[in-house]
């Protein structure tokens, strides 16, 4: 999918959910779509990019057809944001293995810190089109 910025992410987690929020209410150029990992439509993707939902720890960040996960992913994301976040990005000059160790360290802890939903959420009617079916 060419030209396309799209965030899979865990759609039970609170915290990834309010990330999801957080992005929404930021990406005012309308840049960046959604699925859960748990959709069909991510499924779809993560095989095309042969990746497996086991093995993410809360979402991946897909950039014209090019797969992101972990910090990576997430600073990515902070460049098509508005506001200072796209400062954020000069972040990338740390070395993976430290921001990623951080990164992992709340991945595995997201649910005991934030909890988790029974069921992914919903968007409103307003934001459906934001989302993959």
């Amino acid at each position: 999918m060419p030209g396309q910025s799209i965030i899979l992410f865990d759609g039970v987690c609170n915290l990834c959910n309010s990330a999801v929020n957080f992005v929404i209410k930021r990406d005012k150029k309308n840049l960046i779509q959604f699925a859960p990992l748990q959709s069909e439509t991510a499924q779809v993707l993560l095989a095309k990019h042969e990746m497996h939902t086991q093995e993410m720890k809360s979402f991946i960040f897909i950039k014209n057809g090019k797969e992101y996960t972990q910090s990576t992913a997430a600073l990515k994301v902070c460049r098509h944001l508005s506001g200072a976040w796209p400062a954020l990005y000069a972040l990338i000059i740390i070395p993976p293995f430290i921001r990623d160790g951080i990164y992992n360290w709340i991945a595995k802890n997201r649910y005991k810190w934030f909890g988790q939903k029974n069921e992914c959420m919903i968007p409103t009617p307003e934001l459906q089109a934001k989302f993959l079916n």
